[in-house]
């Protein structure tokens, strides 16, 4: 858990999480926002990061369990691209929308049929990016059992996933960051308690 709280307080001492009145790209109201493309602009706890995130892959699923390594544009894309680098496996990706001109893909990198891969996202809300990733993969016979997030909004991505047969894992959520901060004094008990309320807690 040293590792939660480290991070968490990275993420709030750098901007990377805010608290307060947030418009989300859905539309949808937030008593926060994680923006988690400003994290490589850090390199030593990007590094981190990404190490952290190889080793809770190693050890819960198992680095021999997969072929391939898959990600969404663009947030999750530079994390893959370092777990890639990390662990020499070879990297996909799913585009939101398949290009209008060359090949028309939308799944982007070498693939074989029956090919195993390991999603990889920066921050999840309802995972409906996600979920559709995973039908895109489904569609060229890419089997995904799990992906893996930085950040677990607790907003109905679990359940999402689950019913794609895909098991979701995250480094964080936003509950564990939300008490390590308030844990240290960094943020008050009405932030703790609106960030409760938004997951329904």
């Amino acid at each position: 858990m040293e590792f939660v709280k480290e991070f968490a307080t990275f993420l709030h001492k750098n901007g990377i999480i805010k608290f307060g009145d947030f418009t989300l790209a859905s539309g949808k109201k937030s008593s926060y926002y994680v923006d988690l493309r400003l994290v490589p602009s850090y390199p030593h706890e990007f590094r981190k990061m990404v190490k952290y995130l190889e080793n809770d892959i190693a050890q819960k699923i198992g680095l021999d369990e997969f072929d391939s390594i898959v990600s969404v544009p663009t947030g999750g894309l530079v994390i893959a691209s370092a777990l890639a680098m990390e662990t020499v496996k070879p990297l996909i990706y799913v585009r939101s929308k398949p290009k209008d001109y060359g090949t028309s893909k939308s799944v982007e990198g070498l693939i074989h049929d029956g090919m195993k891969a390991i999603m990889i996202d920066d921050v999840a809300t309802t995972g409906g990016s996600v979920v559709n990733a995973i039908k895109s993969l489904k569609e060229v016979n890419i089997s995904i059992t799990d992906a893996y997030v930085i950040v677990n909004r607790m907003e109905g991505a679990d359940e999402a996933l689950y019913e794609q047969g895909v098991k979701m894992h995250s480094i964080l959520n936003i509950l564990q960051i939300t008490e390590a901060l308030h844990g240290q004094n960094l943020v008050d008990q009405s932030i703790l308690d609106k960030v409760k309320a938004q997951i329904g807690k």
